[in-house]
């Protein structure tokens, strides 16, 4: 049966809920209803919850009920439609405020005033609008900054395991980022999904104190928020921080934590709407649907960048896993953290080697970073791949076995992690990790230092003996 309504937002009331599966329904005689066009669910007791057209066909619509699906019969139960897509407000009333998943004030604030609304989806950019992302981000995490550089418009993921500090590393990044030494702070969204309420307030701490409130936007999805918020929630990141970058002109870094949970979410609606599985029961559209997500990122001409990074926790610390995979095939590298080095207290736990920034060689060098950064970087590179064979094979044979060029090579892996990635709370400018690595380099001959020209030798390298 179908009704009409009289309200200033909505065009027609349907009352035919067929199905109710998890956080979906099936809702009969839904012609002209427009697939991604928002929906009010209004049940028995009068209270109404948003939702949104996942599928259409015919007179019949799945909707996915964003406050979930419980209360909600199959009788007594009315969908309104608004005739338009999801949409968010956006502008700089929102610094320093905390949202919900779907961009609602969560501080017990009144809501934000925004400049405009935008399409949660966002719009595609004009590729002739767009410039290389060559320029330097400093986030004063020498593991990043000295050896997996992170560019304006990059898109940047963090490999994690369950239990190790990714959500500390992510909110020390977002806190401390800034385009150079001597500037101010990157304009910061935050999204976190499926986080308990403890990391919540951790976030809230860390990120809306001192002067990063006034540049810092906190979405925080719950755990025990409804799944389907979730997906809503980096798509409402991203719309914020497109109207800054490419309408504002600004530096924008988006930070989402977790992936991993979105993916869950992803799953589990898949599932909800008896959809054919992927791998390991993931939808088989999860590579486009994460593309959607992380292809937002740019730079465009004449200023304003928009760079992603992205916490990613891999089940059993797989880097197989379907998620980490693909997340691996649509970004430009990624930071992996190491549980060994965590057992051994370094912070932050970065293992530099299969770590990889695909865009650090456009953002280094003269005129952005420093001349010897991209040499350096190479040489500290293979010194501490060296230094971690060396410490294989001394397990094997022992200490003592070892000639003295080995040795050497098996200090510096043990000086490397615990003083060059080791770095506490520490923020280090991007000229001390320079210098600290040509420091580490002291004990080595310049005949060793094969990475490095001969002009970067004279004008860095102070062997110990010279030094005294």
């Amino acid at each position: 049966m179908t009704t009409a309504r009289t309200h200033p937002l909505f065009t027609v009331g349907h009352r035919a809920v067929s199905r109710v599966a998890g956080p979906l329904i099936v809702v009969d005689g839904m012609e002209g209803v427009a697939y991604g066009e928002l929906v009010d669910v209004e049940t028995a007791d009068g209270s109404v919850r948003e939702g949104q057209v996942l599928e259409v066909d015919g007179s019949l619509a799945v909707v996915q009920v964003f406050g979930g699906t419980a209360g909600i019969g199959r009788h007594a139960t009315s969908v309104l439609t608004r005739g338009r897509a999801a949409r968010t407000g956006v502008g700089a009333d929102f610094f320093g405020r905390v949202l919900d998943g779907a961009g609602r004030p969560r501080d017990d604030q009144p809501p934000p005033l925004p400049d405009a609304y935008r399409h949660v989806n966002g719009l595609p950019l004009n590729p002739v609008a767009r410039d290389h992302p060559d320029q330097f981000i400093e986030t004063g995490v020498s593991a990043i900054d000295g050896l997996n550089t992170l560019v304006r418009g990059q898109k940047l993921p963090i490999f994690s395991g369950a239990g190790l500090p990714a959500n500390e590393l992510a909110a020390r990044i977002a806190s401390r980022a800034r385009l150079s030494a001597d500037s101010a702070g990157v304009v910061i969204i935050f999204a976190a999904m499926g986080v308990t309420r403890r990391e919540a307030e951790f976030f809230r701490s860390e990120l809306l104190a001192g002067d990063a409130a006034e540049r810092t936007v906190l979405l925080l999805n719950l755990a025990d928020d409804p799944t389907i918020e979730r997906l809503l929630t980096p798509r409402v990141a991203l719309t914020m921080a497109e109207y800054l970058a490419f309408e504002e002109r600004r530096d924008v870094l988006v930070v989402m934590t977790d992936v991993t949970a979105y993916c869950e979410a992803l799953r589990e609606i898949s599932a909800a709407r008896e959809e054919l599985p992927g791998r390991r029961g993931y939808p088989g559209y999860m590579y486009t649907d994460l593309a959607s997500l992380f292809e937002r990122a740019g730079r465009v001409r004449g200023g304003g960048s928009l760079t992603q990074l992205m916490i990613l926790t891999m089940p059993d610390d797989d880097i197989t896993h379907p998620i980490p995979d693909l997340t691996g095939y649509i970004t430009e590298g990624q930071i992996v953290l190491s549980r060994d080095l965590d057992r051994q207290g370094i912070s932050p736990p970065i293992d530099v080697l299969p770590s990889l920034s695909r865009l650090m060689n456009a953002g280094v060098g003269a005129d952005k970073t420093r001349e010897d950064h991209r040499e350096l970087a190479d040489q500290l590179y293979a010194c501490y791949a060296r230094g971690r064979e060396v410490r294989r094979l001394m397990s094997i044979i022992g200490e003592s076995g070892l000639p003295a060029e080995d040795r050497r090579y098996l200090a510096f892996a043990d000086a490397f992690e615990h003083t060059y990635l080791d770095q506490g709370d520490e923020r280090r400018s991007l000229v001390s990790t320079l210098d600290l690595g040509w420091r580490l380099l002291a004990p080595f001959p310049a005949s060793d230092l094969k990475r490095v020209s001969a002009e970067q030798l004279a004008r860095h390298h102070k062997e110990e003996s010279e030094s005294g």
